[in-house]
C-alpha cells in the first residue's frame, strides 16, 4: 500500500483525522491509533475542534510499544469527540463510514479504528473503550475487538474521558493479531499508577468450558429479531464446541446504564475542565474578557453539542448537595454489578450476550434518535465496562449484509479465556471481508 491509495481510501471512508506523509515499505506491520492516544508526529485532537493543532512531543505507552515491536503508524483514527458517542457522528473532523455500507455507521467511539481494522491487510488498530467503544464498532464493522481488564494496558498518553473506566485495547480482522499484540501493549508502566498492580498475562493456559447467558440481557423487546436469531444460532455453535451454556439471572444489570452515565459524565466534566483556551489546543479567545466570560465563550465555540451535554450532566451530578444522590450512589451500584459478575464467575468461565441490539443503523436513522435513545443502545456493552472486566466482540453472523457481534466477558485478568474462545470461534465461523471500494 502506498500513500496515494491510502489517501484515496481515507477520502471514501473518512477513517483518519491525520495521516502519515509516506508509507514505510519495509514495515513488519502497520497499525493505527485512536485519536485520543497521543503520538509523535501527529496531531492529537480526540475528535474535538478545541484540540486542533495540538502536537504532543511524546508517544502514548501503547503506541510506543507497538512501534518498538516493529509497527508503522499509518495515522490517527476518527472518533466521537472525547469518546462521547456510539456512532462516531460526534467528531469535528467528519464521520467514518461503514466498509459494508457507506450509508451506515462504523459504531463508536472507536469507529475509525474498527473501519481501519476491517479494510487494511496485515493491520491492527488501537482503540479505547469507556462504555463499549471497542466492542460496539467491532460488531458494526465485522472485526474482532478485545478490551482488556482495566489497568492491564497503560493509559499514559491517553486523553481521558473517564479515568476509572478508560481501557486501551485492540481491533483486528484476525484473531492471531489479538494474541500477538495483547502481550506487546500490556504490562506495568511506572508513568501510569492504574497499571501498577496486575498479575502476569498468561495466554494459552485456560480453556473455556462453560458460559452463562444473563436473562436480563436478552429480552426480546430490547433486541432486534435478526440479532436475536443470530444469537440463538451462536449459542448452538457454542454447544457444538462442547461448551456448556446456561441461562442465569443478573438483576443488577438493569442499573448499569444510569450508573455508567452518572460516573462517566462526572469524570468527563472534570477532565474537560482543563480545556479552557489557555493550556491545550486552540487559544484564540478574547483576552480582554474576564476569566469566567473567556472560558465560557471559548468552550461554547470549540466544544461540540454532545460534549457540552455531558459536561452539564456530570457537573450537576457531582455538585455539593447532589453528589450523594447521584455520583456516590452510582459508585455503590457499580460495586453491586461487580459482585453480580463475580458470583457468576464462580461457576462459569465467561458470560455471553449479543454485542449490540441491532445491526449498524443508517445515518438518517441516527439523526432522529434522542440523546436518551442513543445512550440506551449501549446496555449490552456498558456492564463489562463499568466493572472493568475484559471482554471480546467476535463476528457471529450477518443480516442485510451487515455484521452482527457476539460479546464474551471474563473475570478480571482472565484475558486468556477470551483468546481461547476467539481461536475456537475463528475456526468454526467464516468471517466475511467487506468489499472495499476506492
Amino acid at each position: 500500500m502506498n500513500i496515494e491509495s491510502l489517501k484515496l481510501i481515507d477520502r471514501r471512508y473518512s477513517i483518519f483525522v491525520s495521516l502519515v506523509e509516506e508509507v514505510k515499505a519495509d514495515a513488519q506491520f502497520t497499525f493505527s491509533a485512536k485519536d485520543n492516544l497521543v503520538a509523535k508526529g501527529f496531531d492529537a485532537t480526540a475528535g474535538s475542534m478545541i484540540l486542533k493543532g495540538y502536537k504532543p512531543p511524546f508517544d502514548a505507552t501503547p503506541v510506543r510499544k507497538m512501534r518498538e515491536a516493529g509497527g508503522f503508524l499509518l495515522g490517527k483514527t476518527n472518533m466521537d469527540e472525547f469518546g462521547f458517542g456510539s456512532f462516531s457522528v460526534n467528531s469535528a473532523f467528519g464521520v467514518p463510514k461503514n466498509p459494508f455500507d457507506l450509508n451506515r455507521s462504523c459504531g463508536g467511539s472507536s469507529g475509525g479504528s474498527a473501519c481501519a481494522a476491517a479494510i487494511f491487510d496485515n493491520h491492527v488498530s488501537l482503540g479505547v473503550s469507556t462504555g463499549g467503544s471497542i466492542a460496539c464498532p467491532a460488531s458494526f464493522c465485522g472485526v474482532y475487538g478485545l478490551t482488556p481488564s482495566y489497568g492491564r494496558v497503560s493509559r499514559y498518553g491517553l486523553i481521558d474521558y473517564g479515568n476509572s473506566l478508560d481501557k486501551v485495547g485492540l481491533l483486528s480482522f484476525r484473531v492471531s493479531d489479538l494474541k500477538k499484540f495483547l502481550p506487546v501493549i500490556s504490562g506495568v508502566d511506572k508513568k501510569d499508577p492504574t497499571s501498577a498492580m496486575q498479575p502476569d498475562l498468561k495466554l494459552g493456559q485456560k480453556e473455556v468450558k462453560s458460559v452463562a447467558i444473563p436473562m436480563e440481557a436478552v429480552v426480546e423487546k430490547n433486541i432486534s429479531k435478526d440479532v436475536l436469531k443470530c444469537f440463538k444460532n451462536s449459542v448452538e455453535m457454542l454447544e457444538s464446541m462442547s461448551i456448556d451454556v446456561e441461562y442465569v439471572s443478573m438483576p443488577t444489570l438493569k442499573y448499569s446504564i444510569p450508573a455508567y452515565y452518572v460516573i462517566a459524565s462526572s469524570e468527563a466534566s472534570t477532565n474537560l475542565a482543563r480545556y479552557c483556551g489557555m493550556r491545550y489546543g486552540q487559544q484564540e479567545g478574547d483576552l480582554t474578557l474576564k476569566f469566567d466570560e473567556y472560558f465560557t465563550s471559548f468552550r461554547s465555540r470549540y466544544l461540540g453539542k454532545e460534549a457540552k451535554r455531558r459536561i452539564l450532566l456530570g457537573t450537576y451530578a457531582r455538585m455539593a448537595g447532589y453528589a450523594d444522590k447521584y455520583y456516590n450512589k452510582a459508585i455503590r451500584v457499580r460495586e453491586s454489578i461487580i459482585a453480580d459478575y463475580k458470583k457468576q464467575f464462580e461457576r462459569f468461565d465467561a458470560i455471553v450476550t449479543p454485542t449490540m441490539p441491532f445491526i449498524s443503523p443508517k445515518f438518517d436513522d441516527i439523526s432522529t434518535m434522542s440523546a436518551l435513545d442513543s445512550y440506551k443502545v449501549d446496555f449490552l456493552t456498558v456492564p463489562p465496562n463499568i466493572t472493568g472486566m475484559p471482554h471480546l466482540s467476535v463476528p457471529c453472523g450477518y443480516s442485510e449484509k451487515m455484521p452482527i457481534g457476539l460479546l464474551f466477558t471474563s473475570a478480571h485478568w482472565n484475558e486468556d479465556v477470551l483468546i481461547d474462545i476467539a481461536e475456537k470461534w475463528d475456526l468454526a465461523f467464516d468471517v466475511k471481508h467487506a468489499d472495499v471500494v476506492i
